[in-house]
């Protein structure tokens, strides 16, 4: 297998390994190959931070009856013509039958290498195409969507330490969320997030209330402490932000 970088969006930017095809997926083949059995990280947004490379894994069949080279599935928007920045890499055919392959494909998304924007975290579609000897291509609209996302983290602070039974414990925090532009995490203001707690010995958390965060980010809230426990922050994301839990901040109550 060989990991290869591209982005047709880009004039000449995968020149070195790709020619040109029709900027447009189809609903339906559009000439020598169908897709189908089209899978993308199974089916889970694709949470990207500031540094770290993230590997999603990707499946498809593909059918055809030409001499093809670099298959391959992607993620689009705006009819074709806006791809998301990514390295690929795709295994050999598995061979089904005569002219049938299976075929898996991770896709690499590093944002300390590539210059990923904020407005780029959201619904992409996912687009197959493949390439053949001698030129021309197909390419092909699956009719699936991927979310990807800028990841979050919370902090969380409780205090007093230890604390007396029945008396106010003050829990803190804040929400950042990473900005791709900056390759930094920033403050991630008026967002809704749950304060937890694990009673010593328990084996999962409960939640106890909700708090929003002010502008900056941050969380404050107050408590009446009754047992010993940890308390940690958990915010559940949206449509462009991955969810986070907080590290646990453990409590004993006297």
């Amino acid at each position: 297998m060989g990991k290869q970088v591209w982005r047709v969006a880009v004039a000449g930017a995968a020149a070195a390994v790709f020619t040109a095809v029709a900027a447009v997926p189809a609903a339906a083949a559009e000439g020598g190959a169908s897709f189908t059995r089209v899978q993308v990280n199974g089916g889970k947004p694709i949470v990207i931070g500031v540094s770290k490379e993230v590997a999603a894994p990707a499946s498809f069949r593909m059918s055809t009856t030409r001499e093809w080279k670099w298959p391959a599935v992607f993620l689009y928007r705006s009819g074709g013509d806006d791809r998301l920045w990514h390295a690929i890499e795709t295994s050999d055919c598995h061979r089904v039958s005569s002219g049938v392959c299976d075929f898996d494909e991770t896709m690499y998304f590093d944002p300390s290498v590539w210059d990923m924007r904020n407005s780029e975290a959201g619904a992409w579609k996912v687009g197959a195409e493949v390439y053949f000897q001698g030129g021309g291509g197909d390419v092909d609209d699956e009719g699936l969507t991927v979310n990807v996302k800028r990841n979050s983290r919370l902090s969380v602070n409780a205090s007093p330490e230890p604390v007396a039974e029945g008396g106010t414990l003050t829990v803190t925090g804040k929400v950042t969320r990473a900005d791709w532009e900056t390759r930094r995490y920033a403050s991630y203001g008026g967002r809704l997030v749950s304060l937890q707690f694990k009673p010593a010995g328990a084996a999962s958390y409960t939640t106890v209330k909700k708090v929003y965060a002010n502008g900056s980010g941050d969380l404050r809230t107050t408590v009446k402490a009754s047992t010993t426990g940890t308390w940690r922050w958990a915010y559940y994301g949206n449509t462009t932000t991955g969810p986070s839990t907080s590290s646990g901040d453990s409590v004993v109550v006297q």
